[in-house]
Formats: C-alpha cells, sequence, structure tokens
C-alpha cells in the first residue's frame, strides 16, 4: 500500500549534536526578530494603509499586544 503526503519528507536527524542545536537556536531567535519586526511595522502603519489591507486598529492591537515568540 502506497501513502501520498502533501509535505515533504524531512530528515530530523540532519542537525543532531551541539551544532544543530545551535542552527536551531539561531533558526529561532531569527524568526522571533523577523516577529517583532513585522509588528513594530505594522504598529506604524496609516489607517489607509490597514483599509487597503482590510484591517482594522484593533485587528492590529490584537497582533501587536502578541509576545514576539507567539505566532
Amino acid at each position: 500500500m502506497s501513502t501520498c503526503v502533501s509535505s515533504p519528507m524531512t530528515n530530523h536527524h540532519a542537525h543532531s549534536g551541539f551544532g544543530g542545536f545551535l542552527s536551531g537556536l539561531g533558526e529561532l531567535l531569527q524568526t522571533w526578530r523577523q516577529r517583532y519586526q513585522a509588528r513594530h511595522e505594522l504598529a506604524r502603519w496609516s489607517e489607509r494603509d490597514l483599509h487597503d489591507l482590510g484591517l482594522s486598529r484593533g485587528d492590529v492591537a490584537f497582533e501587536i499586544d502578541k509576545p514576539f515568540w507567539r505566532a
């Protein structure tokens, strides 16, 4: 019997050991920084920008009030 998956197969052991830990930590820190920067930028958008995207100030407040580690 064959199985069809929508996501590619991932080798979870490719980043083993201390080097893998540091690599994963670096990726995590980069993700957190990107979230912080994106939310900071979103907070500066004008009402017109938000309207063009179909967002309200309430939507923005909800997003920017999240801590950087929460997606």
